[in-house]
């Protein structure tokens, strides 16, 4: 019987990449990779594996998004704002734990 996983954090969590040290704000979860094997061979260089969650960020001070893997990935508790222009079309307000969704992704 496979052992169930589950994700280590969750849509509106703030995060900090480990590798990368950005911070940033979990806005969808995939519970294993789904992205295409050329993207994992030319991006996913730490070959993080495929079988475990993978998180959409919005990082901090970007306009672009990032897909992360979750070893890649710990708990940012500084509850510093999260600048990043789409925050207002997935979240609304901020509290200690993270951000409100606006609506439910997955």
């Amino acid at each position: 019987m496979a052992k169930e996983k589950f994700a280590q954090f969750h849509v509106g969590q703030r995060v900090r990449h480990k590798l990368f040290e950005y911070r940033g704000v979990v806005f969808n979860v995939d519970a294993v990779f789904s992205n295409d094997d050329e993207w994992y061979e030319q991006i996913a260089r730490s070959r993080p594996p495929k079988d475990a969650p993978w998180y959409h960020v919005l990082p901090s001070g970007a306009e672009h998004t990032t897909y992360v893997a979750e070893r890649n990935l710990e708990a940012d508790d500084s509850r510093e704002d999260i600048d990043h222009p789409l925050m207002a079309s997935f979240f609304g307000e901020a509290t200690e734990d993270g951000y409100v969704p606006r609506e439910k992704l997955n």
